[in-house]
C-alpha cells in the first residue's frame, strides 16, 4: 500500500486516509437516496428508482477507485448536483416532445451521457482537456477555490439545510439562511412554517453544533476534527427528533430491505440505450444537448480538481496539478461507466474538499469513499440516516478554509480580480461551478481585449470564451 500510494512522500499516513476517505464519503452520502429521488421523480420504491440507485452506487465507487488507481488522487466521484437535475428535465422535455413513458425517455437520454463520457475519454487521451485546464489564466485558476468555498457555505447554510413545511401543504422547502435567519420575527417564522418550525430550530442548533466542534477540535491540531463533528452534530440531531419532536431517527431501519435489487437494474437502466428515441428530438437537438452536457461537465470537473487540489497544496506555481491527464480520465470513465449502468453525469465530488481538509493526499482516500460506496449497495439504509445538518456543519467548515485561497490573488489587478468577484458570486447563486468559470473567462477576455492586451489571452482562450458566449446567449 505504501509503495502504490506512496503515503510517506505525500506526507499521510493509512489511518489518515482512511479517515479522511470516510469524512469524504459522510458529506456526500446523501447522494444515494438523493439522485434516484431527482432523477425518477421521487419515484422511491419502483423499479427504475431501485435501478438508479444501484447505478449510483456503483458508478460512484468505480469512478473513485479509477481515481484512485489512476491518478492516486484524493478526488471522489458521483453523480453530481446540478447535472442530474438538469438530466431529469431534459427526460420530461422528450416525453413532453415525443409521447414516450417516463422509463423509456430516461434510456433515451442515457445516450447523451454515454456519448459525453466517450468523448471526455478521447479529449482526454490526446490530451485536449488538460490543455484546457492550462487555458484559464492564473488569476482565475487562484479564485477557483475560494468561489467553490462560497458555493459550499451556501449548500450548507441553504440548500442542505432545507425543511419542507408538509403541514402547511408548503410545497417548497424553507431554507436556514433565506427563511430562518431572514426572516422578520421568530413569530413569524412559526407562524409560517407551523409544525415544521422546531425542526427548523432543531436544524440549525445542529449545524452549529457541528460547526463549533469542528473548529475547536481543528484549532487543537486534530486531523478528524471534520468526521468528529459531523458525528457530534448527527447526536444532537438524533436526540432531539427522538426527545423534542417524538420521532425515532432510526425507524426507517426497522422496515428497509438490505437486499440489492440487481433485478430491477438490469430490466431498467443496465446497457439500455435508446438512440431511435433520442433521435425523435432531432439529429441537431440532440448534438445540442451532447455539447452542453460536454460544457457544463467540463467547467464543473476542471473547477472542483483545481480547486480542490489549490487547498491541499497539490499544484504548481502556476496553478497546474500534477496527473491532471490521469484525473480527468477517471472522471471521463466514471461517466461512462454511469451511462451503462444508468445515472446522469458521474463527476468530480466538490465535497472531496472535506476529505482533504482531513489529511486526505492520496488515492487511498478515493479507494476509501469507493469501498463505502459500494457497500451502500447493501447498507443504503444506514447511510440514509445521517442527517443534512451535520454534513453542513462540515460543507460550511470547508468552504471558510477554502477562502483562504484569495490571500494569493492580487487585488491592486482589476485583469484578475474582476472576473473574479463575478466568479465568487455566480458559482453560489447559479448552482454551477463550470458556468462561474465560464462568466469569469468571459470578462477576462474581454477586459484585457479592449484594454489593449488582446496579445496576452490565448487562443484557446478565445475559443474556450466564445462557447460561454454561445452556450448563454445564442438562442435556438
Amino acid at each position: 500500500m505504501e509503495k502504490f500510494f506512496r503515503l510517506k512522500a505525500n506526507g499521510t499516513s493509512v489511518r489518515t486516509e482512511i479517515l479522511a476517505g470516510l469524512t469524504t464519503f459522510m458529506t456526500m452520502a446523501y447522494i444515494i437516496a438523493l439522485n434516484p429521488n431527482l432523477l425518477t421523480g421521487f419515484a422511491v420504491g419502483t423499479p427504475l428508482w431501485n435501478g438508479v440507485f444501484l447505478a449510483t452506487c456503483l458508478s460512484s465507487a468505480i469512478g473513485s477507485a479509477c481515481m484512485a488507481f489512476l491518478a492516486n488522487k484524493p478526488f471522489v466521484m458521483a453523480p453530481g448536483m446540478g447535472l442530474n437535475s438538469f438530466f431529469a428535465v431534459i427526460v420530461s422535455s422528450i416525453v413532453a416532445l415525443t409521447g414516450m413513458d417516463y422509463e423509456n425517455a430516461f434510456q433515451a437520454a442515457l445516450c447523451i451521457i454515454l456519448i459525453e463520457g466517450i468523448v471526455f475519454i478521447l479529449l482526454s487521451l490526446v490530451n485536449i482537456r488538460e490543455k484546457i485546464v492550462d487555458s484559464i489564466p492564473l488569476g482565475i485558476r487562484l479564485g477557483i477555490g475560494p468561489a467553490i468555498g462560497l458555493m459550499l457555505m451556501n449548500i450548507g447554510f441553504g440548500s442542505n439545510a432545507g425543511i419542507y413545511a408538509e403541514g402547511n401543504d408548503y410545497t417548497s422547502p424553507f431554507f436556514a439562511m433565506r427563511d430562518f435567519f431572514g426572516a422578520m420575527t421568530p413569530r413569524l417564522l412559526r407562524d409560517n412554517m407551523g409544525a415544521e418550525y422546531n425542526q427548523m430550530v432543531i436544524t440549525v442548533v445542529t449545524m452549529f453544533v457541528g460547526i463549533l466542534v469542528i473548529v475547536l477540535l481543528a484549532k487543537k491540531g486534530f486531523k478528524a476534527a471534520v468526521l468528529i463533528g459531523m458525528l457530534a452534530a448527527s447526536i444532537v440531531y438524533w436526540a432531539c427528533d427522538y426527545w423534542v419532536l417524538g420521532s425515532n431517527p432510526f425507524a426507517s431501519l426497522k422496515t428497509a430491505s438490505f437486499v440489492p435489487p440487481f433485478g430491477d437494474m438490469m430490466s431498467t437502466t443496465f446497457m439500455k440505450f435508446d438512440f431511435p428515441g433520442l433521435m425523435k428530438l432531432g439529429f441537431f437537438t440532440a448534438i445540442t444537448l451532447v455539447i452542453t452536457f460536454c460544457m457544463i461537465d467540463m467547467f464543473d470537473t476542471i473547477g472542483t480538481l483545481v480547486g480542490t487540489a489549490s487547498k491541499a497544496g497539490m499544484v504548481d506555481s502556476e496553478g497546474r496539478m500534477p496527473q491532471m491527464k490521469e484525473a480527468l480520465l477517471s472522471d471521463a470513465v466514471g461517466t461512462v461507466v454511469g451511462a451503462c449502468t444508468g445515472t446522469s453525469t458521474v463527476t468530480t465530488f466538490v465535497e472531496s474538499a472535506s476529505g482533504v481538509e482531513a489529511g486526505g493526499r492520496t488515492g487511498l482516500t478515493a479507494l476509501t469513499s469507493a469501498v463505502l460506496f459500494l457497500a451502500c449497495i447493501f447498507i443504503a439504509p444506514v447511510a440514509a440516516i445521517i442527517p443534512a445538518p451535520a454534513t453542513s456543519s462540515a460543507l460550511i467548515y470547508v468552504g471558510v478554509l477554502m477562502l483562504q485561497g484569495l490571500t494569493r490573488v492580487d487585488f491592486t489587478d482589476l485583469d484578475q480580480i474582476v472576473p473574479i468577484l463575478v466568479m465568487l458570486l455566480a458559482m453560489p447563486i447559479s448552482g454551477s461551478i463550470g458556468h462561474g468559470i465560464g462568466l469569469a473567462m468571459i470578462l477576462y477576455t474581454l477586459i484585457k481585449v479592449f484594454s489593449g492586451k488582446a496579445k496576452e489571452v490565448s487562443a484557446l482562450t478565445y475559443i474556450v470564451s466564445l462557447l460561454f458566449l454561445i452556450k448563454f446567449f445564442a438562442v435556438v
